[in-house]
């Protein structure tokens, strides 16, 4: 299986290549910086690399360091929305997060001093390829580029300050994005993939992406009526019931734990916790 990645190369240009076991084949121009965004339009199977590197020669980067835009999906699954008390709603929360408060796969998660309720929230991360505004339901994977894993990390108390979700989804360093992009050719069965994610190797959420209750197409279709989705933006698709801040008792993360989330042949995420300097 393919799987694309966005890393610094040893000279500490950005670029993107094709990870193969421990080695990286960089599909950039060589001397300047190159982005996986503005290639992922087109074939990536066909890019030949320009160079190649050991894995640990390389820095990774989130999978899309620069999107122009990161929407997020809430309230996505039935046993989520019954656990935070809401009513199911006929139509998907939709709100935003800023590419500074992701980090790749292996860096730290940044708890701030501002909280108490740092959580983790697994998600399944689709990386737009062609772009287009109301794009139909029946067509919408045509525009997918691929897959990736995601960890929605929350500042609960911050969000909690009033009805809106941005302050405590933006701090940043708290998300992870990784760590590689799967092509949705080699995903036919993406619905049995399993969102899982586990604190200190303790599984606190476990559901398959068939139980989203409004699917990816769906969701590309209505998130592409009222913006213009272009090649590089993401979608993280909402998080399965299990959070920390509505277990019994909370379950947050701090210093020292280690949050992983795997989704399956998508790949896992994998990120250390630490405060905030």
């Amino acid at each position: 299986m393919a799987r694309y990645i966005s890393f610094r190369r040893p000279d500490g240009t950005p670029s993107f290549g094709r990870l193969d076991g421990e080695t990286v084949h960089d599909l950039g121009a060589q001397g300047a910086a190159a982005w996986l965004k503005d290639a992922v339009a087109g074939d990536l199977s066909v890019l030949a690399a320009t160079a190649s590197y050991a894995r640990a020669d390389v820095r990774l980067l989130p999978v899309i360091p620069n999107p122009n835009k990161i929407l997020c999906v809430g309230l996505n699954y039935a046993t989520h929305v019954a656990e935070t008390g809401r009513d199911q709603k006929e139509y998907p929360a939709i709100f935003t997060r800023w590419a500074d408060s992701l980090i790749a796969d292996g860096e730290p998660l940044v708890r701030p001093p501002e909280t108490t309720r740092f959580d983790y929230e697994g998600e399944l991360a689709v990386v737009i390829g062609k772009g287009g505004r109301r794009i139909p339901r029946e067509k919408a994977l045509e525009h997918v580029a691929g897959y990736s894993v995601f960890n929605d990390g929350s500042v609960r108390d911050w969000q909690r300050h009033n009805i809106q979700f941005t302050p405590g989804k933006n701090f940043p360093g708290t998300g992870g994005f990784g760590p590689a992009l799967v092509r949705p050719d080699e995903l036919p069965d993406l619905a049995e993939q399993r969102v899982q994610t586990r604190i200190n190797g303790q599984l606190v959420q476990d559901q398959p992406v068939s139980d989203m209750i409004w699917d990816v197409a769906f969701v590309m279709e209505y998130c592409s009526t009222f913006t213009t989705l272009k090649p590089g933006d993401v979608i993280a698709t909402g998080t399965p019931g299990g959070v920390g801040d509505k277990r019994t008792p909370p379950l947050y993360m701090k210093a020292g734990d280690v949050a992983e989330i795997s989704i399956g042949k998508v790949g896992t995420l994998t990120n250390p916790v630490i405060d905030e300097a």
